[in-house]
């Protein structure tokens, strides 16, 4: 499976962006799905993650209310909306994937047993 992440960027503050997460190679709806981003210096920090249907989302605290994960299997996409960003929202932003039935406890440790990894996508805000 690759995973090709894309949609970051330089943006304002309180601006937006959407960060997509394309997979091939397999089919994606057998897999839950995480947004992990990452500055230097910092560990790897859990953003966003959705269940394999879909049904279910969870969020990091720092960005509830702000960000919005949702995934299309039909065209084995997760999408990542971005809104209201602030500055500390800079970093890398990966995308993982996972079969494993406990990912949720490891999300918090920046982790969800991933079995792929996505490149990474820049996302900076700045003023």
């Amino acid at each position: 499976v690759q995973l090709q992440a894309s949609g970051g960027g330089l943006v304002q503050i309180g601006g937006s962006l959407r960060l997509s997460c394309a997979a091939s190679g397999r089919a994606l709806n057998t897999y839950g799905v995480a947004w992990f981003r990452q500055t230097p210096g910092k560990e790897r920090e859990f953003v966003a993650a959705i269940t394999r249907s879909g049904s279910v989302s969870y969020y990091a605290d720092s960005v509830k209310g702000r960000f919005s994960i949702s995934r299309d299997n039909g065209k084995n996409t997760v999408t990542l909306q971005m809104n209201s960003l602030k500055s500390e929202d800079t970093a890398v932003y990966y995308c993982a994937i996972s079969q494993s039935s406990n990912w949720g406890p490891a999300l918090t440790r920046g982790s969800m047993y991933a079995d792929y990894w996505g490149q990474g996508t820049l996302v900076t805000v700045s003023s």
